[in-house]
């Protein structure tokens, strides 16, 4: 990957939402992304659930046949400038990976599941990029599966949240057989008012000065609203234009009776649930009027992976947030990260490690002994719980679960059951990273500023590696005997460690 992305070069990001799924292309000009194409269609992964959370195989080629047509639009865009989401749908899915392995056939670039909080962050971003940046504004998101409430001032939110409520999943709870009912209605709403209740005082206390709407169903229903006359002479929704959409909901008995001016049929359906949770923010949340934002996830998953090619990784600000967060020693990682870099310089041509593998391991290394901050025994076990649960800005899932590996197996025994367990989450290169940093952390233990022997580490093959220490080893006689374990250790993977130094010699 290149250190900067110039002035026209293309972005690209792939949205896989709950209810539909969007494609956007854009060019980047001084800065700004720049839409240049744009593809959604209405996948209703969520619609696809079945009782005990798997996605049923309708749903999941449903969404493979959209995906191999975006793919079709994607020659131009060179892979590690584009990016692939998916959200609560596949979040709660309990066989998603069988979707994500079927799509990896299709794809060029992994699927990245993103939380909730990651996802409302991204929102924020694409909807902040989009509109003049003055004051606090509470940006609202309802998707299929779930809606996002954010706090924010210019680029950054203050508060992010994702509560379980979305347009198709409250569709298939309170509207499956399409029938329209003021019980059904009110069913829906006190349904959201649970969901949202949660964080009224905290928000109510941050405060905003604007409210504003993205997305699919904010823009149905303030689009209905507008061309109803039921809108201010500002063209936002306000909360007297939503009263008189409910009322008119009401007076349709089926899905399949709504009516109005520039309604699009695949949204028709979901339309009741969406109306009942917007109503039950507005009233909640004491809302007046809302402005409507273009922007939205795929946006803002546009810019951040920008920001990565400007070196304004988000990442890296969420790695050093967590070591202040938990008192990690920021000397200490720094040793081992400087060492983690060296090796994996000198092995990463044999065992075809990228870019991206150091950027893991390099984060991976300062993250290692964040679990010091619960106790000292088993820390690299809480570090590794630490890594897998919070919620991490700008870190997906899988990410996270590559993080939560290396750092579990940094020290102690390494054993059988562990190798199979990181082979399965992310291959021979998850493993690689894992040994390099053992080695790295190995290297470290004396915690100190004085100067270690000069290490090399080459690979022989991907079985045998070899560890050369300048200088005479008995100077360093600690090192010696831990490298001796570590042979053991490395062993137990089926990796033939030799050392090579002066009177040692393997």
């Amino acid at each position: 990957m290149s250190d900067f992305l110039i002035d026209e070069e293309l972005l690209a990001a792939i949205d896989m939402g709950s209810n539909s799924f969007h494609l956007a292309i854009a060019r980047v000009d001084h800065g700004e992304v720049k839409k240049v194409a744009s593809m959604s269609e209405k996948v209703q992964l969520a619609a696809g659930l079945d009782e005990n959370k798997n996605l049923t195989e309708a749903a999941q080629q449903r969404g493979l046949a959209c995906l191999a047509r975006f793919v079709g639009r994607l020659s131009s865009v060179q892979a590690n400038r584009l990016r692939i989401v998916a959200t609560n749908a596949l979040r709660q899915a309990k066989n998603g990976h069988e979707f994500i392995q079927k799509a990896a056939e299709i794809l060029p670039k992994p699927i990245e599941i993103i939380a909730g909080r990651e996802e409302a962050r991204l929102i924020y971003l694409g909807v902040s990029h989009s509109m003049e940046n003055s004051g606090r504004r509470l940006v609202i998101d309802i998707g299929g599966g779930s809606t996002e409430l954010i706090i924010g001032e210019e680029f950054e939110p203050i508060h992010t949240e994702s509560v379980q409520m979305g347009c198709v999943a409250f569709t298939k709870a309170y509207f499956a057989d399409g029938e329209i009912s003021v019980k059904a209605f009110e069913r829906a709403i006190t349904a959201a008012r649970k969901e949202v209740s949660g964080l009224v005082n905290t928000y109510k206390e941050a405060g905003w000065d604007t409210v504003v709407g993205s997305s699919g169903t904010i823009k149905a229903c303030r689009q209905i609203c507008v061309n109803m006359g039921w809108s201010n002479e500002k063209e936002e929704l306000t909360r007297e234009g939503l009263d008189k959409l409910k009322d008119k909901m009401l007076k349709y008995k089926h899905v399949s009776d709504v009516e109005f001016e520039g309604l699009k049929e695949d949204r028709r359906a979901v339309l009741p649930a969406g109306v009942a949770i917007l109503y039950a923010v507005f009233d909640v949340l004491n809302i007046d009027k809302l402005v409507y934002s273009d922007g939205a996830l795929r946006e803002g998953v546009m810019y951040d992976l920008l920001g990565r090619f400007q070196h304004e990784d988000i990442r890296d600000r969420s790695v050093h947030a967590l070591m202040g967060r938990y008192n990690a020693d920021p000397k200490q990682a720094e040793r081992v990260v400087a060492t983690a870099q060296n090796l994996f310089e000198h092995v990463a041509d044999a065992l075809k490690l990228n870019v991206d593998d150091s950027d893991l391991l390099r984060r991976a290394a300062y993250l290692h002994e964040i679990g010091l901050a619960i106790s000292h025994s088993g820390y690299h076990r809480h570090s590794a719980y630490l890594l897998q649960h919070s919620d991490i800005a700008g870190f997906s899932q899988i990410d996270q679960n590559y993080l939560s590996h290396l750092v579990a197996y940094h020290r102690r025994k390494l054993r059988l059951d562990a190798k199979l367990d990181v082979l399965r989450v992310g291959g021979q290169r998850l493993m690689y990273l894992c040994l390099l940093l053992r080695l790295s952390v190995l290297l470290n233990h004396s915690r100190s500023d004085e100067m270690l022997p000069a290490i090399e580490l080459n690979v022989i093959n991907a079985q045998q590696w070899q560890l050369s220490v300048s200088g005479d080893a008995k100077q360093w006689p600690l090192l010696v005997a831990e490298l001796h374990d570590e042979q053991v250790q490395f062993k137990h993977w089926d990796i033939e460690l030799n050392i090579q130094s002066e009177q040692f010699i393997d």
